[in-house]
């Protein structure tokens, strides 16, 4: 059976693929099996990806709607854009559950022009910086030039006095995060470079997906009960994780949503976020 791609590109069907995929949402065997028995009914020659997880991410949300909001992830991320705003905060949210200290778009002043810059962590004492390559498209992957073009502005701020969190800090260390994937040779620059990457896929053993997964960090855009237009009131309101729901129970009836919808939604933010 050959399918398409969202790049145009032909591949064969992945059972395998799929189910791995379905696994992650925390549905269970038997549940997995029978959606990917009635996708396997459904599908035809040629049919498109996109309709193969519109598909999936039904059957899931039959199920539960967590389910369907853990398997909805990526596409979730791409959803804290457009210009990548909620992403960057989004990611100095990780960086503090990881014990970090962190600042986000800062204007610095680099040894030959000043730079806005996405997010400083802190961590004993040792300051880093992060700049974050949002991209709203599935497909569109970060290749050498990003790194090559960080590293350049890394040059130019570290070994200075920047007034962050004391007067004197020194940045020492610089991430590039993305959403999506680094090419090989971007990955290959870094490593040469000495600077540390991190996407939905890589590292392998602590990538994006992962550490979400792990620290429970979903975003409020994975949620199935809320709107569009709600998730967006809730990301000005600086509301950015599906936990942060639980611990300010009023801001759902603050920006409009009814007692009964109120219900739902924190159902689903309390079963997603206490997946392990």
């Amino acid at each position: 059976m050959k399918i398409v791609k969202h790049s145009g590109n032909i591949v064969d069907f992945n059972r395998e693929k799929l189910k791995s995929s379905l696994l992650k949402s925390g549905a269970n065997k038997n549940i997995v099996d029978e959606v990917l028995q009635t996708i396997e009914n459904q599908i035809y020659e040629g049919i498109s990806t996109k309709k193969i997880y519109k598909l999936a991410f039904a059957l899931l949300k039959k199920s539960s709607n967590s389910h369907a909001a853990r398997y909805n992830l990526r596409a979730a991320i791409q959803l804290l854009g457009p210009a990548g705003f909620f992403f960057e905060k989004f990611i100095a949210r990780l960086f503090v559950s990881e014990g970090y200290l962190a600042q986000t778009n800062l204007f610095l002043s680099g040894k030959c022009v000043g730079h806005e810059v996405d997010v400083v962590i802190k961590k004993n004492d040792y300051i880093e910086m992060v700049e974050c390559k949002f991209h709203s498209g599935k497909d569109a992957n970060s290749d050498v030039k990003v790194p090559l073009y960080i590293l350049s502005r890394f040059n130019d701020l570290k070994d200075r006095s920047h007034k962050i969190y004391s007067k004197k800090d020194v940045i020492s260390a610089c991430w590039i995060v993305t959403n999506n994937r680094f090419t090989s040779d971007a990955i290959a620059f870094a490593k040469c470079s000495g600077l540390q990457l991190l996407s939905w896929d890589y590292p392998e053993k602590f990538s994006l997906r992962k550490k979400i997964d792990d620290q429970q960090l979903y975003p409020i855009t994975c949620l199935t009960t809320l709107t569009i237009a709600e998730k967006d009131k809730l990301m000005v309101l600086d509301i950015i994780l599906a936990k942060e729901i639980l611990e300010n129970l009023e801001i759902l009836e603050r920006i409009g949503i009814s007692p009964n919808r109120i219900k739902n939604v924190l159902k689903e933010a309390s079963e997603l976020c206490k997946f392990i």
